[in-house]
């Protein structure tokens, strides 16, 4: 069984149980079948180590992305991330998207930011990381109005409802679940995992952070990405082997990676 962890951030894992060491991270994982991470950059400043993350463990890809939240740093062009981009291990143009949960002021600028990632994404052909929180009108119209639908991509962590999902769908992204599915809590994102085709799936864990059941507050890992296949499998009435394979196919289908 093969797992892919579509969404982890690496370079941030907290590596005090494995010695300091992320190969000893990468190795646990790999250990509980997880074959393939995407490695995704949230700032410029800390883009190569997130790099060298991926030209070091053949079973990691990187993004090159700055996030909608992070703000005081160099602020991404079309060019420096087309730049970045070119890199073979880099796969794709994230993590981006919007975020007004925090930001509840001027969005203006995140806006402006998201529309250079898809216009990166384009140029190079490569899909996208989407992050949306508290924004979901204004991201899929960002989407439509950028020609997002042009290289598609992955709605990271979703959380949103059944209509948004199928709004992204139909435009060529891949709805990604997190370790928040599988919170008690979350009865309507359960409900919406439910209705997802099998075609349009993939898991992931955001690793150090949302750490799923039972794992909830403590620091994230690679390795438990598992426990979001077995909720899926829970609430979708199949085998984890199942989700395993389908999120595994779908992700080497979208990056154009061989199985």
């Amino acid at each position: 069984m093969q797992f892919v962890d579509s969404h982890c951030h690496l370079d941030r894992l907290d590596l005090s149980k494995y010695d300091g060491k992320l190969s000893n991270a990468i190795a646990a994982a790999q250990a509980e079948g997880v074959e393939r991470f995407l490695c995704v950059s949230i700032d410029f400043e800390n883009f190569p180590a997130v790099l060298e993350t991926a030209e070091k463990f053949d079973s990691v890809y990187a993004s090159v992305g700055v996030h909608p939240n992070e703000e005081g740093r160099e602020e991404p062009t079309v060019e420096r991330l087309v730049e970045l981009a070119a890199h073979e291990r880099v796969i794709a143009i994230g993590e981006t998207g919007l975020d007004f949960f925090r930001t509840e002021e001027d969005t203006e600028w995140q806006k402006e930011r998201f529309r250079t990632h898809i216009r990166a994404a384009i140029i190079t052909n490569k899909p996208l990381i989407i992050h949306s929180r508290d924004a979901k009108e204004e991201t899929l119209k960002i989407m439509q109005e950028e020609g997002a639908d042009k290289v598609g991509g992955i709605m990271h962590c979703f959380v949103e409802d059944l209509e948004t999902a199928r709004a992204a769908m139909k435009m060529g992204f891949y709805i990604s679940f997190s370790g928040i599915v599988t919170f008690n809590s979350a009865k309507e994102l359960q409900a919406v995992a439910k209705e997802i085709p099998d075609e349009w799936f993939m898991i992931e864990t955001d690793a150090p952070y949302l750490a799923p059941v039972p794992f909830r507050g403590k620091p994230n890992q690679p390795l438990y990405v598992k426990h979001v296949a077995e909720k899926l499998a829970e609430l979708r009435g199949e085998s984890v082997e199942s989700i395993a394979t389908k999120s595994w196919n779908n992700f080497n289908r979208l990056f154009q990676l061989n199985n």
